[in-house]
């Protein structure tokens, strides 16, 4: 197995922990949709409030950990602030953790496949 390849991909994963924090919460999950919902122009927390069943303080909290961790980013319009999602080089990352895995684990399966058929070729000259 190589070493530096799972190294890359730990880094990699490492990356994504934004994702899975952010993911992890089926409040946070709603609001990222609702997010996604409103389109390029975002969404302000007053049309936020409509479409959640939490407080505002609450939405807030939600909003304040997505903003931290770079799931939405918030934009002003005159004295209101929109939120519009910014996941496309997040999910690019994710991708990629989720593909070189797949690959790594691949060739895990081939290896034991091997040691597998290799195993009862050794069975059967024993016999």
């Amino acid at each position: 197995m190589d070493i530096e390849e799972i190294k890359r991909i730990l880094k990699a994963f490492r990356i994504c922990t934004p994702l899975f924090l952010a993911f992890g919460d089926k409040y946070r999950q709603k609001i990222i949709f609702d997010i996604i919902e409103a389109g390029s122009e975002g969404i302000n927390v007053t049309n936020l409030s409509a479409k959640q069943e939490l407080s505002r303080p609450a939405i807030s909290h939600h909003l304040r950990i997505l903003k931290e961790n770079g799931i939405i980013v918030p934009h002003k319009v005159g004295t209101q602030i929109f939120y519009k999602v910014n996941l496309t080089q997040k999910f690019t990352v994710l991708k990629e953790v989720i593909n070189s895995t797949l690959a790594v684990l691949s060739k895990i399966e081939k290896s034991c496949e091997f040691d597998e058929s290799l195993l009862e070729e050794k069975k059967d000259l024993q016999i």
